[in-house]
């Protein structure tokens, strides 16, 4: 089953999805490659979405021979994509080619590491800019983050969708790793969104980065260290 059910969170157990994703984890593997994959994960993620949280509905086609059924998928039209900045961008741009119609919206939201983390475990949060488009009732709403951590970016972020979007169909908080302290928080604090991840790493470290990951997804992807 492509989409595995786990208590924490929602596993993506397609081969290619585990597979891209063991290729940008490695130390060697250099900046273009990395955005890459993560274009390519971000596709990958977004067919397993259709095909694990859509649903379809038979139709009448006609072919050039004669008339018969067929499916298609539902609620296609009706897509939010929301990237947050920086590190999401190459993810959504995958995400893009399984969703070419979806509205789009952006957060730029960072933490900031130099205040460190609280005794709740949480790092200050800066918003600098936040751009969404209307949201219904009908709409599917991915939420779109490489790397869930502590939780304290994601927490923020999804405030500013739920003031916005009200109750959408489905509400999903997709990344590509995962730590289990940002996966509780967000969690508990949003028990309504789909927690949807291609690995549930160890830990965090003392620095709140995830254990074993990936490293800096943003600087990564953009050349930046």
């Amino acid at each position: 089953m492509p989409i595995e059910d786990r208590e924490e969170a929602s596993l993506v157990t397609h081969a290619m999805a585990k597979d891209t994703l063991s290729r940008i984890r490695d130390v060697e593997t250099e900046q273009v490659e990395f955005r890459k994959g993560l274009v390519k994960l971000g596709r990958i993620c977004g067919y397993e979405i259709i095909d694990g949280r859509m649903e379809t509905e038979y139709v009448t086609i006609e072919t050039p021979l004669e008339e018969t059924m067929g499916e298609r998928v539902n609620g296609l039209d009706d897509v939010v994509i929301i990237n947050v900045l920086r590190a999401a961008t190459p993810f959504v741009e995958g995400l893009l080619k399984a969703f070419p119609r979806a509205r789009q919206g952006v957060i730029s939201a960072s933490r900031d590491e130099e205040a460190g983390r609280n005794e709740e475990g949480r790092f200050p949060i800066t918003v600098d800019y936040v751009k969404l488009p209307e949201i219904t009732e009908e709409d599917t709403v991915i939420v779109a983050d490489p790397m869930l951590a502590t939780g304290s970016t994601m927490a923020v972020v999804l405030e500013h969708v739920v003031e916005n979007a009200g109750e959408p169909e489905n509400l999903i908080v997709l990344s590509a790793v995962s730590a289990p302290e940002g996966l509780l928080r967000v969690g508990e604090q949003f028990p309504g969104a789909d927690l949807l991840t291609v690995a549930i790493d160890d830990r965090l470290d003392e620095n709140g980065f995830i254990v074993p990951g990936l490293g800096d997804a943003g600087d990564r992807a953009f050349r930046t260290t």
